[in-house]
């Protein structure tokens, strides 16, 4: 009879033995409750939860990945826009993370959306659009501030996608056609004013030289006589017309 209770008794202890191993993975943090009350932190490795009286709550201690969801928001200069980000953070304080807030992952989400509008309230749409990187610093640090007492540290914060009401498109590509047309004007009026001078430059030395016009227009008739396509056109020069109408009046 004492023989069956003993084998009785160890058969549930080896039950309950086995029941109450766990095994908490490299990268994980392993949080102790007995009786409701927390007892400790458990390393990754084998360990031992006395069934019934305690329980224990695993938490992921690798950095974790939050897709912001796209926001409606109203930039400083009443420009409305829908803006997401992505989030990336890991748990600091394990203890912490599971006492001070409920569903941290949840809660980091939530704060990460209403920060990222109320810091794109506060910038021009200027500014959203040329300070990306800054913005996103800023979002990034006030998240880490109002996470910290929950165990959460912020990594990054990156603004991913800023999208503009169509008529706002509209008006800054006509915006950049008329930058990109102001730039051709101003590329076409340094063109011809460099040109202008070279002509005047030549103009000069061809009038010092005696001789050089004619040469200079002998060349053009030449290159122009090359395309048998062309029509050559001979110019008197009106000197020899009045020469020969002086001739004709002796006569």
């Amino acid at each position: 009879m004492a023989m069956a209770l003993i084998l009785f008794l160890g058969f549930w202890a080896v039950i309950i033995i086995l029941s109450g191993l766990r095994v908490i993975k490299q990268f994980e943090t392993g949080i102790l409750f007995t009786l409701g009350k927390f007892s400790k932190t458990l390393n990754p490795g084998l360990n031992f939860v006395l069934p019934i009286f305690q329980t224990m709550t695993k938490i992921d201690m690798r950095v974790t990945v939050v897709d912001v969801p796209e926001q409606d928001c109203i930039s400083k200069d009443n420009v409305s826009i829908n803006v997401n980000a992505v989030l990336y953070y890991k748990v600091a304080h394990a203890k912490a993370a599971i006492l001070e807030v409920e569903e941290f992952h949840h809660a980091t989400s939530q704060i990460a959306q209403t920060t990222m509008r109320d810091i794109v309230g506060e910038v021009t749409l200027d500014e959203l659009l040329s300070n990306r990187d800054e913005i996103s610093k800023r979002i990034q640090i006030l998240v880490d501030q109002a996470t910290d007492p929950w165990g959460i540290k912020i990594t990054s914060v990156d603004l991913k996608h800023v999208e503009l009401p169509g008529e706002m498109k509209r008006v800054m590509a006509k915006a950049a056609e008329a930058e990109r047309e102001r730039r051709a004007v101003i590329i076409k009026a340094d063109g011809e004013a460099v040109a202008s001078t070279n002509l005047a430059k030549a103009a000069l030395v061809l009038a010092k030289t005696p001789g050089a016009l004619h040469l200079r227009t002998l060349q053009s008739l030449n290159d122009i006589s090359s395309d048998q396509s062309n029509t050559l056109v001979f110019a008197i020069p009106l000197e020899i017309l009045r020469a020969f109408e002086s001739i004709s009046r002796k006569k």
